[in-house]
């Protein structure tokens, strides 16, 4: 347990009313997780306004109340401290909290629209199989060392990050590589954390559902930057325009990757298979499991962060070449048949355009590639067209369907999707409702050779429709349907 006055380090208060000598023993934001004695923080967020159950937290125990405006009627013995944004003091207190975990070991931020999940999960592998203990905070999982916990966020809200860097701390973990997402920056889930360095992938058109223009998402990855301390390192992909932007008001020491201009770590493709990548990184071969020109991006980023935190080159190589292929992103399989079916994330368009540019560098022209493609509800409407319009002019088939609709209408989605598709395409396209039935058709069309690409869901095991969630993996479904086809 600690005393409020020792959790409020740091933190701009308005006021105070009531004693800093209560003492909790833990943080929550939602009411329902309540208890006794513990700091309630009431935050302001899209849907709710957790002011509105600062008296039910109080009624299952909390003792402290975090807020931005007071209630009218303050409860005797409680300790109500005002200040000026929830999101940020409520991450400074998780810090004191927990002691500063992010000081006590080396943390890497990895930002930017594509590549942040593959670059945080090949660093984390590779550290580990260099003999290090190491953590890893991302979407698709978390890790503390070899512990796996469930993740439900790309950037985990701020308690969540300090719980789970604390617990890396008492098990001696050297390295923790996070995704650090543009929601999570803006929504002040990041601060009071020490990074010991931060890396940009690139930038392309997404979130701006919830960012509104591509200048203030910008910005907002940009902040990220702005406040490394000047002991960290800054590492930008150079070929992406956004990268010298992303590097103009850090303090920390800049660095740069690139396959196409000068920069700190070069890369050039020397091969480019389904058999993998094979690079010339800093004039070094080395060949990787890996595949497609992103995938170069990534590994090279990944070479960089290795130098940068002191590993040996050749050491680094060897490693990058016993790197597998992260869940759900580029993930396939040849099926007994000798389809291809490929399994990715890409949500987006710069994403589907990376994903089947690099199976049309790799084909030898003869095999259709078939896409399925959706795009999710209640998310960022301008994209969707866009999806459409890439997906159609580099694919012989796309298959439009579902991709967790949430509470649109999954119709109006597909439609919306449709309307970016060129008219000399239109006879490509075909709208299937039902994902698995989408899937089911792409099986069915695919011959020998073909390619089959399923995108959007990547490494989720649900659909999401109307608020309720159902299992569908994509991977499962592509597999066991090429499998009752052949046999």
């Amino acid at each position: 347990m600690k005393a409020v006055k020792d959790i409020l380090d740091k933190v701009i208060v308005n006021s105070i009313h009531g004693s800093t000598n209560n003492k909790v023993n833990t943080i929550v934001f939602d009411s329902r997780n309540a208890q006794k004695n513990c700091l309630f923080a009431a935050q302001k967020g899209l849907l709710f306004d957790g002011h509105q159950f600062i008296d039910k937290a109080i009624e299952l125990g909390a003792n402290a109340i975090l807020c931005e405006k007071l209630p009218e009627n303050l409860v005797e013995n409680i300790t109500y401290i005002q200040v000026e944004n929830s999101n940020s003091a409520l991450a400074l207190i998780a810090s004191n909290f927990y002691n500063h975990p992010s000081s006590k070991l080396k943390l890497i931020g990895i930002t930017g629209t594509n590549g942040k999940t593959t670059v945080a999960t090949l660093l984390y592998e590779l550290f580990q199989n260099a003999g290090y203990k190491t953590g890893l905070l991302s979407t698709v999982k978390i890790l503390v060392d070899t512990k796996q916990y469930a993740a439900t966020h790309t950037t985990p809200n701020s308690v969540a990050i300090n719980f789970y860097l604390n617990e890396m701390v008492e098990l001696g973990v050297d390295y923790c590589f996070m995704e650090v997402s543009s929601h999570g920056i803006h929504q002040k889930r990041t601060e009071g954390l020490q990074f010991a360095g931060g890396v940009f992938t690139n930038l392309t058109h997404d979130h701006l559902d919830y960012h509104k223009t591509f200048n203030e998402y910008r910005d907002v990855k940009k902040s990220f930057f702005d406040g490394l301390p000047k002991s960290a390192f800054a590492l930008v992909n150079i070929d992406d325009k956004n990268g010298p932007v992303m590097l103009q008001n850090t303090k920390a020491k800049k660095q740069s990757y690139a396959l196409k201009t000068m920069a700190d770590f070069k890369a050039k493709i020397i091969e480019n298979q389904f058999s993998g990548l094979v690079l010339n990184i800093n004039n070094n071969e080395v060949y990787t499991k890996l595949i497609g020109r992103f995938n170069a991006y990534n590994l090279l980023a990944v070479y960089g962060v290795s130098m940068l935190l002191g590993l040996d080159s050749t050491e680094a190589l060897q490693y990058l070449s016993k790197l597998e292929n992260v869940r759900g992103r580029f993930q396939y399989f040849i099926s007994r048949g000798g389809v291809t079916a490929i399994v990715d994330y890409a949500h987006t368009p710069d994403a589907l355009k990376n994903v089947l540019e690099t199976i049309n560098e790799i084909r030898t022209g003869n095999e259709q590639v078939i896409t399925v493609v959706g795009c999710g509800g209640n998310r960022d409407k301008a994209k969707r067209p866009v999806m459409g319009r890439i997906a159609s002019q580099l694919s012989t088939q796309v298959l439009v369907t579902s991709d967790n609709p949430r509470n649109e209408d999954p119709q109006t989605i597909i439609e919306e999707i449709e309307a970016g598709i060129e008219a000399q395409n239109l006879k490509k396209a075909i709208s299937i409702l039902d994902r698995e039935q989408a899937i089911k058709t792409a099986s069915k069309l695919a011959k020998k050779g073909d390619i089959i690409l399923i995108a959007g869901k990547g490494h989720e095991t649900y659909q999401e429709i109307q608020g309720k969630r159902s299992h569908f993996d994509d991977y499962e479904q592509i597999t066991n349907q090429l499998n009752l086809i052949e046999s």
